[in-house]
């Protein structure tokens, strides 16, 4: 079977390939190119053709001057920060108690995972019952017996609804990131664990000495899925909020963009989208960088 893929590779991925070219490195070149036109969605304004429609980096110098887009920009980082720490925090602690059961652990990482495969509207509208009425009315409102202010009306203020929209993402994702750290706390010896207790290292030492270093493979993983679905949160934005009250993060700030201005500016709107995968490229990479760093260090 080896000899078979080595003889036929070339002809195999052909399709691969070609889905590749078609799908994302075509439609990727088009919308780089597009950044830099006068494009209207269905016609180029003052031409026919896209390099007569050319306005250089007069898009870009739009996106950078557009107040909703920085606005969108630094609730998009605000975001990202909560919903980070939070899903890694949740999703850890979660494994930690998972991989301590001794019966039923598929049953547990089952039922956390149903949740990840909710559609993103789906669940933002559902999310978006619960935060209105379940928190605001029947268990944190005024007449309620347990009274959090913090807790109410989370979609109508730009502060809270970072940490709404960060509870309903950790909802989502956690069983699904739990997954990759039980695999990681599985593949630690208990010898080591059984070591530092004869030494006596307590629970705090064991974590940070021993769980925390040989986690770091899994660490780069979930920071790194975190981070850029963080960063590309829509539909679940576009459902609790529709990025009002000063809640339009970046994704939905490109999709909008293009309702906002008549007739609709399809180039500058690709300019953002440009900018928004740099800024995800960029961070992504870097935290990858520094976290691999971190495993070779372990």
């Amino acid at each position: 079977m080896e000899n078979y893929y080595k003889r036929w590779f070339r002809i195999l991925v052909i399709p691969a390939v070609i889905l590749f070219v078609l799908v994302i490195l075509a439609p990727f070149v088009m919308g780089v190119t597009y950044s830099f036109t006068a494009w209207r969605g269905s016609y180029f304004k003052g031409s026919e053709h896209w390099w007569g429609a050319l306005v250089g980096i007069g898009n870009y110098l739009k996106v950078f001057r557009s107040q909703k887009f920085l606005s969108a920009l630094v609730y998009t980082l605000k975001f990202t920060l909560v919903a980070v720490i939070m899903k890694n925090i949740v999703s850890l602690g979660l494994a930690m108690m998972v991989k301590k059961v001794e019966r039923g652990k598929g049953f547990f990482r089952t039922v956390y995972f149903f949740p990840n495969l909710l559609g993103g509207l789906a669940m933002g509208f559902v999310w978006s019952f619960i935060f209105q009425n379940i928190f605001s009315l029947i268990l944190f409102g005024e007449e309620s017996a347990l009274h959090i202010p913090f807790l109410c009306d989370m979609l109508q203020d730009s502060n809270k609804a970072v940490f709404a929209m960060a509870i309903m993402a950790t909802w989502q994702s956690a069983g699904y990131m739990l997954l990759i750290y039980l695999n990681g706390l599985n593949n630690i010896p208990e010898d080591l664990y059984e070591a530092a207790s004869i030494d006596g290292a307590s629970p705090w030492q064991r974590f940070r000495h021993i769980t925390m270093p040989m986690l770091m493979p899994a660490f780069t993983i979930v920071f790194f899925l975190t981070l850029s679905g963080s960063f590309k949160m829509l539909d679940e934005n576009l459902a609790l909020t529709s990025g009002n009250f000063g809640t339009r993060m970046l994704s939905l700030q490109i999709l909008l963009s293009t309702r906002e201005t008549t007739p609709a500016n399809y180039g500058m709107a690709q300019a953002q989208a440009v900018i928004f995968f740099i800024l995800i490229a960029v961070i992504s990479i870097a935290q990858v960088i520094v976290t691999k760093r971190k495993e070779i260090e372990a």
